[in-house]
């Protein structure tokens, strides 16, 4: 549980009672690793600690949703915050699920108790519940964190370039590489040194990248590569592990990211070194796309010493090899910031 600390807490206001007839009072509400912390919001003092096993809820169903530390308790707290009352709900319900019940076998105890660590290591540890929500999100919503990412990006580099002839030419060479996925290949003028891959299938170059490769198969190697990085890890997850427990959670329980989430990230990505792919792996991506892996190699690596696998296979299937794209269509490419 201490993994969790790094981790912004969830936060709302409530009006929570201390004993019955005494005035309300509006608090905040965190909802630290263990407890429901009630503080003063101008002196930010603790005014209450509640058990997160201990706490109930009073009216099930209704709202505002009223709680308390316990059957026997004489505080109570109102919330109308979805995303608290969501977290609060999820895990009772993970608790009950689990509570052990008067006569039971002593199998029946234990079945319940790990089932409750199961649940409870799910929903608390970060990198467990980063997977989990990872698998269970919708194409929609992974489309809309995407465009959340590129909208951060811009900040950095700008808008995509769109040049018609030059757009309609990173399409095609999209197309050619990956086929009905539906990838999109994307340049922006600045800020962008090495090519990077965003959620929702979009790959980024860099307008310099573009102008000055000698062919259309450097930009083609890289593209295949950063595909290759997000087989073997989904692009998700490092933007989920950015945006912290507190997102993620809410995302699990609500479906929607919050748009300042993702703030940062972009520059995060900008600076981080891609995990070296096997040459066999490349290899074999290459011959199934038919696309030549030599001018990338030597991009990757002017001597060729570094790269003699990808060359040397190059050659033993020099007949198989088609063109990315039209020398035309290289062309418009390769002016595409020239809108």
């Amino acid at each position: 549980m201490t993994a969790l600390k790094k981790y912004q807490k969830l936060e709302c206001t409530g009006l929570w009672r201390s004993a019955p007839g005494e005035q309300r009072r509006e608090v905040v509400v965190n909802f630290g690793e263990a407890s429901l912390i009630m503080s003063d919001p101008r002196t930010e003092q603790a005014l209450s600690h509640w058990s997160l096993p201990a706490v109930e809820r009073l009216n099930p169903g209704e709202r505002p949703a009223l709680y308390a530390p316990g059957a026997d308790s004489d505080e109570t707290l109102e919330i109308e915050d979805g995303d608290m009352i969501a977290a609060l709900d999820t895990v009772h319900e993970a608790l009950v699920s689990t509570r052990p019940h008067p006569g039971r076998l002593r199998t029946t105890i234990l079945a319940g108790a790990s089932a409750l660590i199961l649940t409870l290591g799910i929903f608390w540890l970060p990198g467990a519940l980063v997977d989990h929500t990872v698998a269970v999100v919708p194409p929609a919503t992974r489309a809309e964190i995407g465009r959340l990412v590129l909208a951060d990006m811009i900040r950095l580099t700008g808008k995509p370039c769109a040049e018609p002839l030059g757009r309609r030419a990173a399409d095609r060479l999209a197309r050619r590489l990956f086929g009905e996925e539906r990838m999109r290949i994307l340049v922006v003028r600045d800020g962008v040194r090495t090519p990077v891959y965003l959620p929702n299938r979009q790959i980024l170059f860099g307008r310099t990248m573009v102008e000055t490769a000698e062919e259309p198969e450097v930009l083609a190697g890289h593209a295949l590569a950063l595909q290759l990085h997000a087989r073997q890890q989904d692009p998700l997850i490092p933007v989920l592990e950015h945006a912290g427990l507190t997102a993620t959670f809410r995302l699990l329980t609500t479906g929607t990211l919050p748009s300042d989430a993702v703030q940062g990230y972009s520059a995060e990505l900008l600076q981080r070194a891609a995990a070296p792919l096997s040459e066999q792996t490349l290899i074999a991506r290459f011959e199934e796309t038919a696309v030549a892996a030599t001018p990338y190699a030597f991009e990757l690596d002017p001597t060729g010493e570094s790269v003699l696998d990808l060359i040397e296979a190059d050659d033993l299937r020099r007949d198989s090899v088609r063109p990315v794209l039209t020398d035309e269509d290289w062309v418009s490419l390769q002016g595409i910031c020239a809108d």
